[in-house]
């Protein structure tokens, strides 16, 4: 038995069906999926430790578990650019692009040009992807400069009027994230939702309001002083 045949073993045993039905209506894409919650997955995943050759055989196999897995394993020191555009394109669920994004492709060095890359695709989860790694850059990569987020407020704008469910979620949770950075981007983000809406464009409206909601929220406010 191969390692990947032992891993997926053993991610068939903590499968729970009940849970696969939960998956579904959270609208996540159930068909290649075994019902394994995060938390297991991550477990595993400890327990097997930084590996990219089994990270790059378990993503093969298309079991949606097993892709998550593969995200968190990855050494992202070995990670290609290649790599990276194989698996963005096969994305078909949006839990497996984040978890890839932020578990993986956010600390390579390709990060910013895929954000701007995939920000211009036309595959749903690929430019949902782009704006992802926006959302994942702000939280995680605390030395990023703010020139950085500043230079993806103008796409989020531009792209704001895009109505795919799954890449209008991820363009407004870019903007929320790049906001509540720290002040300075704060004072950006609003300014950007505020050209959104000056865009008079009813389909774009939403990604603002739902940003302004929060970033100006007492709790968003008292974090950034």
């Amino acid at each position: 038995m191969t390692d990947v045949e032992f891993i997926t073993a053993e991610l068939k045993t903590l499968s729970e069906p009940g849970f696969l039905e939960k998956m579904a209506r959270f609208g996540i894409d159930t068909s290649k999926a075994l019902g394994v919650r995060i938390p297991e997955v991550r477990k595993l995943a400890k327990q097997i430790g930084k590996n990219q050759e089994i990270s790059l055989a378990l993503w093969e196999t298309g079991i949606h578990e097993s892709r998550i897995l593969a995200s968190i394993i990855g050494d992202h020191k070995l990670v290609t650019e290649k790599q990276i555009d194989q698996w963005s394109h096969e994305f078909s669920s949006w839990d497996v692009c984040d978890q890839a994004c932020g578990n993986l492709f956010v600390k390579t060095p390709y990060f910013k040009q895929k954000a701007l890359e995939y920000t211009l695709a036309e595959p749903e989860f690929v430019k949902r992807t782009g704006f992802v790694l926006m959302a994942e850059a702000a939280v995680h990569l605390k030395k990023e400069a703010n020139e950085t987020f500043i230079g993806f407020l103008p796409i989020i704008e531009r792209e704001a009027a895009d109505q795919r469910n799954f890449v209008k979620k991820a363009i407004n949770w870019a903007l929320r994230q790049i906001g509540k950075r720290n002040a300075i981007l704060h004072n950006h983000a609003i300014d950007t939702c505020n050209n959104i809406l000056d865009q008079r464009n009813k389909k774009a409206n939403w990604v603002a309001l739902d940003a302004l909601r929060e970033l100006q929220s007492e709790k968003v406010l008292n974090k950034i002083g």
